[in-house]
């Protein structure tokens, strides 16, 4: 009766990965209770879902072929775009589609942008992809574009080809302080990822030390038009997602990554923690720091306990 923080299903939004290619969900070993859907099981993973009270998905997708350019990011018929469209046609409004969009997962490079010969990011030349990806994405059906590759620009370019092709209505959750981490892995096996030559992101993702440069790129994706703001991880950032939302009165999303859950589970599999108990106090320290919504791979289980 008197808790300052109260956890709804309303309040969590699950990340689906939907894989080219295949007739049978496929297990991530990283990720215990987490699969690789086909376009059939992400539907019917969705409908059970929205029977739970989860008001949206996050769709990542796993191309067949990757090339240096990231073409099936953009392809009208990539796994994403069918994807948007069976979730579409399944549910009409009922569920809020979003959609990730960035190219590592279709890059034979690994990077979330384009790169020079030199083997950087070309951060500008990628502006221009992810405002083709967005206008695929909408063309499919999304409700709402994810751009996390953290490019300077990436928002005030998605919003202009968006509305140029009179896609005003689609708005953009930006990954506006998305960090460095190293608690990503998990993830990057979900969706078949591996930098070449063994690089990273620190280049273009936030410095793990910093708050106040990351308060800046939020600032400027605010100036920029995004409708949500994102923070990524979640609880070694609990900081960060407190300070967001004292500053902006846009709806404030975090992250509750790959790395955080796959600690959980394996440490619950130990013996070491009550796993359903440490999960459901990680999603309240979460919204309790502010985030209105939570990407989580435990959205199931926690609506699930939520609406018993």
């Amino acid at each position: 009766m008197v808790a300052e923080t109260q956890l709804t299903p309303a309040d969590l939004i699950a990340p689906l990965f939907v894989r080219e290619g295949i007739t049978e969900p496929q297990a991530i070993a990283s990720l215990p209770g987490v699969v690789q859907h086909t376009r059939a099981s992400m539907v019917a993973e969705a409908k059970e879902l929205v029977a739970l009270g989860i008001p949206a998905v996050v769709l990542f997708g796993v191309p067949e072929h990757k090339d240096a350019e990231g073409s099936g990011a953009s392809d009208p018929d990539g796994i994403v775009q069918l994807a948007i469209a069976d979730l579409r046609d399944a549910f009409g409004d009922e569920l809020v589609v979003i959609a990730d969009l960035c190219l590592d997962e279709y890059t034979d490079h690994g990077h979330c942008g384009l790169v020079t010969p030199e083997g950087t990011v070309d951060n500008d030349a990628t502006l221009d992809r992810y405002a083709e990806v967005a206008i695929a994405q909408a063309e499919a059906g999304v409700d709402i574009v994810a751009p996390s590759g953290m490019m300077d620009g990436q928002v005030a370019a998605i919003r202009d080809a968006l509305d140029e092709e009179e896609f005003g209505d689609v708005a953009i959750l930006a990954y506006a302080a998305k960090y460095a981490s190293a608690l990503y892995g998990p993830f990057r096996d979900a969706v078949d990822v591996e930098i070449v030559g063994g690089g990273d992101r620190k280049a273009y993702q936030q410095d793990p030390a910093n708050v106040r440069e990351s308060l800046e790129e939020v600032r400027a994706d605010v100036m920029e038009g995004a409708d949500l703001i994102m923070v990524k991880p979640a609880l070694a950032y609990l900081d960060v997602i407190a300070k967001v939302r004292a500053e902006h009165d846009l709806p404030v999303a975090a992250y509750h990554v790959s790395g955080e859950y796959a600690m959980i589970k394996a440490a619950a599999a130990n013996g070491w923690i009550d796993g359903h108990l440490v999960a459901m106090e990680h999603l309240t320290s979460i919204k309790r720091a502010g985030a209105d919504l939570i990407l989580t791979y435990l959205a199931r289980e926690a609506a699930e306990a939520l609406g018993a």
